[in-house]
């Protein structure tokens, strides 16, 4: 009983990070003409940020909730495949790393179209990113409450790719019918079919430098999760949901 329990807690964070996230990415424009695009985003992120770090910190300490559904651990192949596939999802999360400053505020937040870039793979590279990161995981873990929240993030991550297109349809018209029809949602189908074509010159940006040195300080740091683990387990939080 106590494993369905975190299953539908993790359910239920997922849902309040979803409706923050896309309710807010709604909002956006209505925001910024009430509060303007620098207190708006300030505001956003005070929500948004605690929402995500509390989503990640359960998750973190009840992976292993519920029925072991399989268990490659230990398996050397599955373990390179793991890391590689995980390597990869950040690459695609975070395409927009050129304009770091815009999310502190720092510089002035704009919403803008890219069409360079991994945006010449897929126009929503988060998403993928988010599929890949839950496919890898959900394979090194096994367990049933990993597979609940795979399954959330990836439906929340869908619904994220329709309401992103509305949203970017609505504010731009036919600049983004034009950008529609140079890129695909599944990701190299454009370039498969011709209407796009992969420049990797555009990767060999200093941002993407600072991804992979990301990515090797989250392989440093998977060694103290337990340590993340057990001051989860004593804090205030936990307490609330157990």
């Amino acid at each position: 009983m106590e494993t369905h329990k975190t299953s539908l807690v993790i359910f239920f964070l997922i849902v309040i990070f979803a409706v923050i996230h896309s309710g807010g990415a709604a909002l956006r424009i209505k925001g910024e003409s009430f509060m303007g695009p620098r207190l708006w985003r300030l505001f956003f992120v005070f929500f948004s940020l605690p929402s995500a770090i509390i989503l990640i910190s359960y998750f973190l300490a009840h992976r292993y909730d519920g029925i072991r559904l399989w268990n490659f651990q230990g398996n050397n192949l599955v373990f390179v495949l793991v890391w590689f596939l995980t390597a990869i999802s950040f690459l695609f999360l975070y395409p927009a790393t050129y304009n770091l400053l815009e999310i502190p505020s720092v510089v002035k937040p704009k919403v803008r179209i890219y069409g360079i870039g991994i945006m010449r793979i897929t126009r929503h590279p988060q998403a993928f990113g988010q599929i890949i990161w839950c496919f890898a995981h959900t394979l090194w873990i096994g367990t049933s409450f990993t597979l609940i929240t795979s399954i959330g993030l990836i439906l929340h991550h869908l619904f994220a790719i329709w309401h992103g297109d509305k949203r970017l349809a609505n504010r731009f018209g036919e600049e983004f019918r034009k950008f529609k029809q140079n890129t695909s949602i599944i990701p190299f189908m454009a370039i498969i079919e011709g209407r796009q074509e992969l420049k990797i010159q555009e990767f060999f940006r200093l941002s993407q430098l600072g991804i992979l040195i990301a990515i090797g300080v989250l392989w440093w740091s998977h060694q103290y999760i337990n340590i993340a683990v057990k001051t989860f387990n004593s804090s205030f939080l936990s307490e609330f949901f157990n």
